[in-house]
């Protein structure tokens, strides 16, 4: 399992945010279509019924984020606070402009870097351009996790890969 980016790519499935368990909510990228999961959101939208893909709410890093995020970790494990954990949105729109708002928990715990929210955005973009360049990014990033199964990449290493996908889904 690995995170690059806002994805967590984990024995050759791609998700949006964290890997669901449970009745966790969650989003998963198939070649099919973009599968919602969880136990108050469900569904299956097939590539062609898909216009866009957006993501709102996702933590950024920045040194406030940073300092805050110590704070509640400190609050809920020593002091027994809440444990719920961050949560995006991915907005997903058809083609009269429809939106359906599925949820999905971040997997960055302090916060993703303005980068790699960045290119993670132009992928989901891209994503919903065509079916040529949605098949083999997708394949892409699913190879990619098959064959790595060590954890995350470091940054530098992320931001390649997510550069390396914008491009394919541009092809």
């Amino acid at each position: 399992m690995a995170m690059v980016g806002l994805f967590w790519i984990a024995e050759g499935d791609v998700y949006v945010g964290a890997k669901p368990a449970g009745l966790a909510p969650g989003v998963r990228l198939t070649p099919e279509g973009v599968l919602a999961l969880g136990d108050k959101q469900s569904g299956m939208w097939p590539w062609e019924d898909v216009h866009a893909l957006t993501i709102d709410d996702v933590p950024v890093k920045s040194l406030k984020r940073h300092v805050g995020a110590a704070v509640d970790m400190v609050l809920s494990v020593g002091l027994g606070g809440g444990d719920e954990a961050p949560t995006m949105t991915v907005r997903l729109a058809d083609e009269a402009g429809d939106e359906t708002p599925l949820t999905a928990y971040t997997a960055a715990a302090v916060g993703y870097s303005r980068t790699e929210y960045d290119l993670s955005r132009d992928l989901l973009a891209r994503l919903t351009e065509g079916a040529g360049s949605l098949l083999t990014t997708l394949t892409a990033m699913s190879d990619w996790g098959r064959r790595h199964e060590g954890g995350s990449p470091r940054a530098a290493e992320r931001e390649a890969l997510l550069r390396e996908w914008v491009a394919a889904a541009g092809v």
